[in-house]
């Protein structure tokens, strides 16, 4: 489903992703783990084409996807959840959900798209019309999460989800992540806590200074001593 090539990244003349190769199989799950400003963000919006490449490949379904613009790439049924959710704070919950079903295709189903949102969501049904800026930060991630899904996505890209939220809260968005991977959605998953991205994970990168530095299984991983002491100990 995803793979990237020897993906470079700089912001000038500062290199911030180096060398980066990853797969990502078609209905699996993968996660990139790894401190604060070890690139993740850079990463997936690389991805996304929020951010141009220097150099390297990122095909998507074996088609090179490096040059498309982002509205091409959501065209090719990729959604991306961003770090701190990005919400329209003075629009409502559901005008919020309205943008991700912004695609010509996709506005027919409109209805019928917010209904599973609203099911998997009921808080959502109930606020539909409060400003999405006086949710709490938990309903704001459901809504964040619900507008990606709107696009009706095969590749859904999430970014720190877990970011500034409740230990309950973090919980309760992992088993939103686990049911929507169980639906058939390959997920690419960015995240610093270590330990919940790889409990629902069948695949694990960790990214360190811009480079992969590390990869495999979460229970290969959890058995390399040092990259277990370095990276699995906290956050769980």
């Amino acid at each position: 489903m995803l793979s990237l090539e020897k993906l470079d990244v700089s912001y000038g003349e500062a290199a911030a992703l180096t060398n980066v190769s990853l797969e990502l199989a078609d209905g699996e799950i993968a996660c990139v783990i790894g401190p604060n400003g070890a690139g993740k963000t850079t990463l997936v919006n690389a991805i996304a084409r929020l951010l141009p490449a220097r150099s390297g490949k990122i095909r998507i379904s074996g088609e090179d996807v490096s040059g498309l613009t982002p509205q091409q790439l959501a065209d090719r049924g990729v959604a991306l959840i961003p770090e701190g959710r990005r919400l329209f704070n003075t629009m409502s919950v559901e005008e919020n959900l309205e943008l991700g079903c912004y695609r010509a295709s996709l506005r027919s189903g409109r209805a019928q798209s917010l209904d599973e949102i609203y099911t998997m969501f009921p808080i959502l049904r109930d606020r539909r019309a409060q400003k999405a800026g006086t949710l709490s930060g938990g309903q704001q991630q459901m809504v964040a999460i619900g507008r990606a899904l709107m696009a009706r996505p095969r590749l859904l890209l999430i970014d720190e989800p877990s970011l500034g939220l409740a230990p309950v809260v973090i919980t309760q968005v992992f088993e939103t992540i686990k049911a929507i991977h169980a639906r058939g959605v390959t997920i690419l998953l960015i995240e610093q806590n270590a330990a919940k991205a790889l409990a629902v994970s069948q695949r694990a990168y960790v990214l360190d200074c811009g480079a992969i530095v590390a990869q495999g299984s979460p229970a290969e991983l959890r058995a390399r001593g040092g990259i277990n002491e370095a990276y699995f100990g906290h956050g769980g």
